[in-house]
């Protein structure tokens, strides 16, 4: 939606915020995905969820192509999301449970990078169908892609494991245990997708730095979604359709990304193994990309903030974000990795949606002022101030890293005890 801003303003005669709360809405209903979808999941299967999620989210998609104000079009986008949502916590456990670990790196790889892919072709994609269709074909292209979706899950399974075993002891005649009550189950979700991610967040130090590490990070991503047309076009004079093509930087940085995580892992991470008894390795050794990561974070957005000026190629600001990305994707993969080798059972889950909860929050609400913050203070200065934000959560993977397993053995949750 973020090509289709000034087309929106025009039509609907609105501000750019007010254009840009379809985007800003459907963003922050992705983040409400392992709130949802996790828990329903674990209760009635993965399958439904893909199911019944993606024709919903294709039907307020398709109500939006054809909406004409912008409170209908902003209210039908979060519905989207919504819908959309669970997909994004339910896919990890479908991954886990039909590949073996040994076969699914290359698989776990792609579903990794399409959270990050999506803010760099979307708008590459977006640029051109609105430039050359106009803003509703923006939703109708996603409708086909969901219609593809849908048919893929037509010829899919359920993959959850309880949830098989229940369905064959049922098909033998075999007794089968009745469910928990209703009650007990709704304190569970509560507990698990709410209440603990929320006191996580607030109070759980590893929890609560990383997420607003990799919050305010994927913010900044989100917020190139209005800062690079603003630039490129005031300063380079480029196009729509040119302005999105920068967004290639992003793709291209998120792959070296992933190269880097792997190349980590194998040469960092794993050579580990020989000095701790199997399976103990600490989680801190899972930080070591973030801790690379981190220094990019800054570098390539203050690059972007100092040479995007007239005098200085364009190449040089879009070169800029391939680094940006570069580190995001870095500690974003391997946080998530601290955290999931850090914490024990349902407290994954509930780690899992804080960050969630977090990083969609702030991806949703940085483009509101993007354009704000750019007129006021200048794409230097506007920039630079995101850098300097990255500048100061950058000790975050570095402290984690030293001081982890006493702030592991002061953790209020169970967490690993092997330092």
């Amino acid at each position: 939606m973020s090509p289709a801003r000034t087309q929106l303003m025009i039509e609907f005669n609105v501000s750019s915020t007010v254009a840009l709360l379809p985007l800003t809405l459907y963003v922050l209903a992705l983040g409400f995905g392992p709130v949802i979808g996790g828990p329903l999941s674990e209760t009635i299967g993965r399958y439904p969820i893909y199911a019944a999620s993606i024709p919903l989210g294709a039907l307020f998609t398709m109500g939006a192509g054809f909406v004409h104000n912008i409170g209908g079009l902003s209210f039908l986008r979060f519905m989207a999301g919504l819908c959309w949502a669970p997909v994004l916590a339910v896919a990890p456990g479908t991954l886990s449970e039909t590949f073996t670990p040994k076969n699914r790196g290359p698989v776990s790889a792609v579903f990794i990078l399409m959270p990050f892919l999506g803010p760099g072709l979307g708008p590459v994609i977006g640029s051109f169908v609105v430039n050359r269709k106009g803003w509703r074909w923006t939703q109708w292209t996603l409708v086909f892609f969901s219609i593809l979706a849908m048919i893929i899950t037509a010829f899919s399974h359920e993959t959850f494991h309880p949830v098989i075993k229940r369905r064959l002891m049922k098909k033998r005649g075999m007794k089968v245990d009745p469910p928990p009550p209703m009650a007990a189950r709704l304190k569970m979700f509560a507990l698990v997708a709410v209440v603990r991610p929320i006191r996580m967040l607030l109070l759980e130090p590893i929890t609560g730095f990383i997420c607003l590490y990799v919050a305010a990070e994927f913010g900044t991503l989100f917020s190139f979604f209005a800062a690079v047309p603003y630039t490129f076009g005031r300063v380079y004079q480029f196009s729509i359709e040119e302005s999105g093509l920068v967004f290639l930087s992003i793709v291209i940085g998120c792959f070296l990304g992933l190269i880097t995580v792997i190349l980590c892992d194998v040469f960092l991470y794993r050579k580990q193994a020989p000095k701790y008894p199997p399976h103990q390795i600490p989680p801190e050794h899972r930080l070591y990309p973030s801790m690379i990561g981190s220094i990019g974070l800054p570098i390539g957005l203050f690059w972007f903030a100092w040479t995007a000026r007239p005098g200085v190629s364009w190449a040089s600001p879009a070169a800029s974000m391939i680094i940006f990305a570069w580190g995001n994707l870095c500690v974003f993969v391997s946080t998530m990795q601290y955290i999931t080798d850090t914490y024990h059972g349902s407290v994954v889950a509930s780690a899992a949606s804080a960050n969630s909860l977090a990083r969609y929050g702030f991806a949703g609400v940085f483009p509101l002022f993007t354009i704000q913050m750019y007129e006021k203070l200048g794409i230097d200065w506007a920039s630079s101030l995101l850098a300097f934000v990255a500048l100061a959560l950058l000790p975050v993977p570095w402290v984690l890293f030293k001081y982890g397993p006493n702030i592991r053995a002061k953790s209020a949750y169970e967490t690993v005890k092997f330092n």
